[in-house]
């Protein structure tokens, strides 16, 4: 059943009948639990923008242009429309929004390989120190949008986390991407797929783990096994052994609504052109189209794999690398997509109740290395906060002549998230259970109270 309405066979056969993502469904949403007691919401939804790597905040958000040729580096600053306040000169458009939107100058914790940094950023709890047990161990705490899942998840029909275009990786997947003890079932909808390919959508059902492997070979077969079972999938999932995730995902998948969100083909083409035909600014329409869709909270992964020839964010200057061209490559993007993404869902009505939070896992060393790049810093690094909730025209946090550390304001990960939180009606101190049933709040921060309106 979905709602109060039996599952047609055919409508099970409509949404396909080969993989999705090379998932099957009892793995991707569960029944959520009853939703913890919630503060009065400001968003509806967060579209989280991960800048795997680390920007520079030298280069983005903090230029320093009146200290020494090896920490201002290889560009100048450009004025916003907030006094005295400047920002890199290769992200004009973005500083022409500054009045849209809240930054955070002075972000900062001690992590500084991606996998522990990335895995703190992706949840807000610092991780164990070692990196080995890093990627060993079971209790990691779960992404934010896992969390989102269990205390507040969307209507039925929606899929409350979507993630996407690749998953993180650095060496071995990086951990926080997932549900962790949270269980399968609030794992993100994790759409595996270049949204800028002409033949993207929504991938295919997939029948469950239950059923015979040998049964699935051809779709007529499947038709088959579905007639078979017509009157048991009709009246009953879980007699056909079916959980009450996979029977969420059929009403995910069969949802109208849900489904349109995917078909980018339908979208205005002036409006795919502003996000600009990359991978990552289709990405970021996508999130949009998600998010009216219902969906809660959105990953968009800048990762390594997604455009480029370097490794997302990260330009150290190794083996004779061209840091200059890379930031050629990567600031024109952010400087076309987080402005696009900001302007339509403004001009959509949907900025006010949709949190749009860009950040990496930390910034870059002061000083330019004998490399000729930046290493990783996590002392002292930005983000930006749009909508939500969030003041527009706002700057958080300061740091020093070097831009190393910050001189006003401090702020972690773990206070990004319970901000993220609380803008979704979360209390920061609700707790979760792991597989201990031991509780566990769902932040160790508190909410940037300067930059919530």
């Amino acid at each position: 059943m979905v709602g109060s309405r039996p599952v047609s066979r055919r409508a099970v056969l409509r949404v396909g009948g080969a993989g999705l993502l090379g998932m099957s469904f009892p793995r991707l949403l569960a029944a959520a639990d009853k939703p913890a007691a919630r503060l009065k919401a400001t968003a509806e939804a967060v579209i989280f923008l991960h800048q795997w790597g680390g920007p520079g905040q030298h280069e983005t958000f903090d230029p320093k242009p009146d200290a020494p040729d090896n920490v201002r580096g290889w560009y100048g600053a450009t004025k916003t429309k907030i006094p005295g306040v400047i920002f890199g000169e290769k992200i004009p458009k973005i500083a022409a929004l500054a009045d849209k939107f809240s930054l955070v100058r002075c972000l900062q914790h001690g992590m500084k390989n991606h996998n522990s940094a990335g895995y703190y950023s992706l949840t807000g709890v610092a991780p164990p120190t070692d990196d080995q047990r890093l990627r060993d161990t079971l209790e990691l705490f779960p992404a934010y949008g896992s969390i989102v899942d269990k205390l507040a998840p969307a209507p039925r029909g929606t899929a409350t986390f979507v993630s996407f275009p690749h998953v993180i990786a650095d060496g071995s997947i990086t951990p926080g991407q997932h549900a962790s003890f949270l269980g399968k079932g609030h794992n993100p909808l994790f759409v595996n797929q270049d949204p800028n390919r002409p033949d993207f959508k929504l991938p295919e059902l997939t029948l469950p783990d239950s059923l015979p492997a040998e049964r699935l070979e051809a779709r007529k077969d499947i038709l088959k096994l579905i007639d078979e079972q017509s009157e048991l999938l009709e009246t009953s999932l879980v007699a056909q052994g079916l959980d009450e995730s996979y029977q969420k995902a059929v009403a995910m998948l069969i949802s109208p609504r849900f489904k349109a969100a995917f078909d980018l083909s339908k979208e205005d083409k002036k409006t795919r052109e502003t996000f600009g035909h990359t991978t990552y600014g289709q990405s970021c329409l996508l999130a949009r189209r998600c998010v009216e869709a219902g969906a809660k909270f959105v990953n968009v992964y800048y990762s390594a794999r997604i455009q480029g020839t370097g490794n997302g964010w990260d330009y150290h200057g190794f083996r004779g690398e061209d840091v200059p061209a890379r930031l050629r490559e990567l600031l024109p993007i952010a400087d076309q997509t987080l402005p696009a993404l900001l302007t339509d869902l403004e001009e959509r009505g949907l900025l006010d109740t949709t949190m749009v939070v860009w950040v990496g896992e930390f910034g870059r060393t002061p000083k330019i290395s004998s490399n000729g790049g930046r290493d990783h810093w996590p002392q002292c690094y930005p983000a930006v906060v749009a909508g939500g909730g969030a003041k527009k025209g706002f700057v958080y946090g300061a740091s020093d002549k070097l831009g190393a550390y910050p001189t006003v304001g401090r702020a972690g990960p773990e206070d990004l998230a319970a901000t993220m939180f609380a803008a979704l009606g979360i209390d920061p101190d609700a707790e979760v259970h792991d597989k201990l049933n031991r509780p566990l709040p769902v932040s160790r921060g508190k909410p940037i109270a300067d930059i919530l309106a």
